[in-house]
């Protein structure tokens, strides 16, 4: 199953460990300690030190979201062009010292954000600032280098999407869901503009979004927070603001009716994705909106006793598996997601028809009590320990703070969540998850051509 939850997992993971550590507490005081350089510069530093680690991430508040038809995927080839070197560490020199020091580094982009990380043992925390200091203003980057770079994009695009019937549908699904919102084109970006994509727009977007008051410095580990605060204002103190581009609204238009989408493509299974336009936290008229959209997902999804799993898996047999997934932390309004595939001789419309009955029945019907107390357990509890890492932890502070919630969102969270009622539930779905805000997305096996007859037709000169 693809889709188990869209809440990122790391996000997910200190959440849940901010449940399970809270016991009767109405919510949880994390120690953050939060700083502001002169140039803008947000810094977030949480001690924790059960082991000599620390783990260092520097968050960029631009993503996919902010492109626009014609540089899509820029956000991401940039990730890539920040590991090619400046002038004092050329190219190759950045991970050659981090692997030095005994550590690991990385970085990833996403539709609201890009982020940067190392993680060392804590006395080399100088280290990492200095580079990630020094890519911060003085990137460079050569023709040769970026061309490699696109080509290494453009096979990661080949690969994990175009290639992959379930994710290929759920692009598909979201470039219908969204007409022209920020979310209607893929983070990785569309081949026709990758093929297209030039040094000067990487460029162009490195000079207009990588600046001090355009980021975040998390730093979480085995650390002294003021310590951090002076090495922070040592190593990223001197670089100067800059003005940032103007962020226009861009609300996505009202949906007034059902949109769907077919995907053909080679596939052994069938599949089906439905989402519903939701609010995030963020846009939500009424706070409790979102954590509400959040327990019907749990509802539908929270493990083997869920409803998904237990109805339609196991006692229907209708879906070989099922899937619901909110996020709630998000810059932009998102989606109530669901997937499923059929169950060897079910078709696809049984599977719909018996998706579209669990959505009613959260529409029409209570929660009973027991199962809503369960429910919500398991929203915040599970899979705690799995989870509970310094890595998470920093993962988490960065993203709330980058998109805008805020870091203390997190304690807020248990509350909020366990605040939520069975009348709310229903208030929600039956505002929310409504055909006329739905869009459906099926995908429909075709035959998988044999490798050495593909072969064979790539080769074959035209006629």
């Amino acid at each position: 199953m693809i889709m188990k939850t869209l809440l990122p997992a790391a996000l997910a993971g200190l959440l849940c460990i901010a449940a399970a550590t809270s016991s009767a507490q109405p919510g949880l005081k994390l120690n953050v300690h939060e700083y502001e350089l002169d140039n803008g510069m947000k810094v977030l530093v949480k001690p924790d030190a059960r082991a000599p680690v620390v783990v260092v991430q520097v968050w960029y508040k631009v993503g996919s979201a902010d492109e626009h038809s014609g540089i899509t995927g820029v956000s991401h080839v940039l990730e890539h062009m920040m590991f090619k070197g400046t002038k004092r560490y050329p190219a190759g020199e950045f991970s050659r010292i981090i692997a030095a020091n005994g550590g690991e580094e990385n970085a990833f982009t996403s539709r609201d954000y890009t982020a940067y990380y190392e993680m060392l043992e804590q006395s080399r925390l100088p280290i990492a600032l200095d580079l990630e200091a020094d890519r911060m203003r003085n990137l460079t980057m050569s023709k040769d280098a970026f061309l490699k770079e696109i080509e290494v994009v453009k096979e990661e695009r080949r690969l994990r999407t175009d290639d992959s019937p379930p994710s290929l549908t759920y692009e598909q699904l979201n470039a219908t869901a969204f007409n022209h919102g920020p979310y209607h084109h893929p983070i990785i970006g569309w081949m026709s503009d990758l093929e297209h994509l030039t040094i000067e727009d990487a460029g162009r977007w490195y000079d207009s979004w990588y600046a001090p008051n355009n980021a975040t410095l998390v730093v979480v580990g085995d650390v002294e927070p003021e310590a951090v605060r002076k090495l922070a204002e040592q190593y990223f103190g001197d670089i100067p603001a800059k003005k940032l581009p103007d962020r226009k609204p861009r609300p996505e238009a009202p949906q007034r009716g059902e949109r769907r989408a077919v995907v053909k493509a080679p596939a052994e299974l069938p599949y089906l994705m439905q989402a519903y336009k939701t609010p995030a936290l963020l846009m939500s008229e009424q706070e409790w909106e979102p954590y509400a959209l959040a327990v019907a997902a749990g509802v539908l999804d929270a493990g083997r006793s869920s409803r998904l799993s237990q109805r339609l898996v196991r006692e229907q047999q209708v879906a070989a598996s099922a899937g619901a997934g909110y996020d709630l932390y998000s810059r932009y309004d998102d989606l109530f997601l669901l997937d499923a595939t059929p169950a060897s001789g079910r078709g696809m419309a049984e599977v719909e028809q018996a998706l579209d009955h669990e959505i009613d029945k959260l529409r029409t019907e209570l929660v009973p009590q027991a199962e809503l107390d369960r429910v919500k357990t398991q929203v915040v509890a599970s899979e705690v320990y799995a989870q509970d890492s310094i890595m998470t932890q920093a993962t988490t502070l960065g993203a709330l703070e980058t998109i805008g919630v805020g870091w203390e969102a997190i304690e807020a969270y248990v509350e909020r969540i366990r605040a939520v009622t069975s009348e709310q539930v229903r208030e929600v779905s039956r505002k929310y998850l409504i055909e006329d805000k739905r869009t459906t997305a099926v995908l429909e096996p075709v035959a998988i051509q044999p490798a050495a007859k593909r072969a064979a037709a790539a080769t074959e000169p035209a006629r």
